[in-house]
């Protein structure tokens, strides 16, 4: 069974869930096999790092962690306002289609 999501990297996305509700962001990159996404300047962690050589001082940073892909819906810019993404087939190809305003997203 393939994992699917209907949310890919460089989409803008709006949480609908979670401490960071309301917030729009672009999906940074995403992991179909635990059904996570990483978008940018959401669900900020603070992460302890050992001395490197690219990072020799170490310390703490701030990054984006992964959150659920069911905790975000896809934003459509025409429309301003939260869509669903639908997999429709055109031709011979699988596209996807913007379910509100039927634009191939």
């Amino acid at each position: 069974m393939r994992n699917k999501l209907h949310i890919k990297k460089g989409d803008t996305v709006v949480v609908i869930s979670g401490a960071d509700k309301g917030k729009k962001g672009k999906v940074l990159k995403s992991f179909p096999k635990t059904q996570r996404v990483i978008v940018e300047k959401v669900n900020f962690i603070k992460k302890h790092m050992r001395p490197t050589q690219q990072n020799p001082q170490g310390g703490i940073v701030q990054m984006e962690a992964p959150i659920h892909v069911s905790n975000v819906q896809l934003f459509n810019d025409k429309l301003a306002d939260v869509t669903k993404a639908v997999f429709r087939i055109v031709g011979d190809k699988r596209v996807r289609v913007d379910k509100k305003s039927g634009d191939e997203i």
